[in-house]
């Protein structure tokens, strides 16, 4: 970070979640992370937003109880010159709990969704497990090579489940899932998504459920038939993954692709700890996840942040000088 008067540059404020009350999501945002959102089922926090599907809101501050779409489209200089920025928030974060199994999808690339979405991203993602249950797995691509023939027979009856690929799941696993990966989260997992800005999902199967009026929930099998790679798929491996230690925090790399990069942060201070050491690389906002414990995010300019699990501060580019200091665990997000 630069050295300019403190007045020229751009402070980090709280965010609040827009949540989404999908048919297999549990209680478990609201009990553990104390999201107070009126929904039942809450399904999906979406933390960090500028979707029109559900924007976040600012929760405090000069911008508070705005939408950070109106906040970043006055102040598009908080997005930094990373080209995939262009004036838009190009991620979207979000905290996934899963009391049932989600529907097997897979979402479209950037090109598939330019064409046939309006001009809408595709959809690559990253899921962090912050807790699964004894058991839990997650569907990752297919047994074996598949054509779209047999796999449109085999949605037709019923029996698609016999193709999919099953891996068992623990608590700090990491999945990166491309744009046409055959893919579905498992009942018992509590997840946090980075994802591009978008929200195509093409469902292909979806157990034959029913929603709260009785009726099955849309399929996009046609769609999802164009974008999906029905090759076999190799079982995930976890990423080699290697903790830096500082005094009071250590961090690890846990993804980094063109779309966005994320570290783990272990947060441990006696003494604070400098954002800088953590901001390296382009010129890029940061979005910081408290998936577990308290902290706080403060500055010489009597800026003063008290965060906690679940809380997420985004931080624009070009910020004041930023310290750590508590006893957490951070996902720190940018591009």
């Amino acid at each position: 970070m630069t050295n300019r008067n403190f007045a020229s540059k751009n402070k980090p404020f709280l965010l609040s979640p827009a949540g989404k009350d999908y048919i297999w999501g549990g209680t478990r945002l609201n009990d553990d992370f104390g999201k107070q959102i009126d929904l039942m089922p809450l399904a999906e926090t979406w933390e960090c937003s500028t979707h029109p599907d559900g924007p976040s809101v600012v929760a405090g501050g000069e911008h508070k109880g705005r939408t950070l779409t109106e906040v970043i489209k006055e102040h598009p200089e908080y997005l930094g010159t990373h080209p995939r920025s262009k004036g838009e928030l190009p991620i979207l974060i979000k905290l996934i709990d899963a009391k049932s199994d989600l529907s097997v999808q897979v979402h479209p690339d950037d090109c598939y969704a330019m064409e046939h979405e309006n001009g809408s991203l595709g959809k690559t993602e990253m899921w962090y497990v912050l807790d699964a249950e004894a058991n839990t797995r997650l569907t990752y691509g297919f047994k074996q090579d598949l054509t779209k023939e047999t796999l449109r027979e085999s949605l037709v009856k019923g029996d698609v489940e016999r193709y999919l690929q099953r891996v068992l799941i623990k608590k700090g696993d990491v999945f990166y899932i491309e744009a046409g990966r055959v893919h579905a989260i498992g009942a018992g997992a509590l997840i946090a998504e980075i994802q591009e800005n978008s929200n195509l999902t093409y469902r292909l199967y979806d157990y034959d459920r029913v929603d709260g009026s009785g009726k099955p929930r849309e399929l996009h099998i046609e769609k999802a038939l164009d974008v999906a790679d029905l090759k076999s798929t190799d079982s995930p491996r976890q990423p080699m993954r290697v903790l830096k230690y500082q005094n009071g925090c250590a961090a690890e790399l846990l993804c980094r692709c063109k779309y966005f990069q994320v570290e783990r942060l272990l947060l441990h201070t006696e003494r604070c700890r400098s954002m800088a050491d953590f901001c390296t690389g382009q010129n890029s906002f940061h979005v910081l996840l408290c998936v577990s414990g308290c902290g706080i995010l403060f500055s010489e300019t009597a800026i003063s942040l008290n965060f906690f699990q679940g809380d997420c501060i985004f931080v624009p580019a070009d910020s004041v000088p930023l310290k750590l200091h508590g006893r957490a665990q951070i996902l720190n997000i940018s591009c």
